[in-house]
């Protein structure tokens, strides 16, 4: 069998089972609510008290330490400290999810807050 047709059958007998299998939600109680783990809870718990700019200066931070240290001619200990920017901003951008969707919403929302 050429191998065009063989990719269309295993298309049209798998593929259908992994669209299935995307389409049922995991994790979720038995109201339709998603439930997170007990650390992912205690992780978000503890993020959503920093503040947002923190990561935003934290990340500049690191790009002015970064070129500190490309000044200084010292390359290496530079690309190492100018890498961590990007992590800052993903940690933030973490940080602002857990505040808007995160158990922290669904946490207000119990206590009888508005949102």
């Amino acid at each position: 069998m050429p191998a065009t047709q063989e990719a269309r059958r295993f298309a049209q007998t798998e593929g259908a089972d992994v669209e299935n299998q995307l389409d049922k939600p995991r994790n979720q109680s038995g109201d339709g609510q998603h439930t997170e783990g007990t650390v992912a809870r205690m992780i978000e718990e503890q993020t959503a008290k920093l503040p947002s700019d923190l990561f935003l200066w934290a990340a500049g931070a690191s790009i002015a330490g970064s070129l500190t240290l490309q000044c200084m001619n010292r390359q290496h200990a530079s690309l190492f400290v100018g890498q961590w920017a990007p992590t800052f901003l993903i940690l933030g951008l973490y940080n602002k999810i857990v505040k808007v969707a995160g158990s922290d919403r669904q946490s207000r929302r119990a206590e009888g807050g508005a949102m």
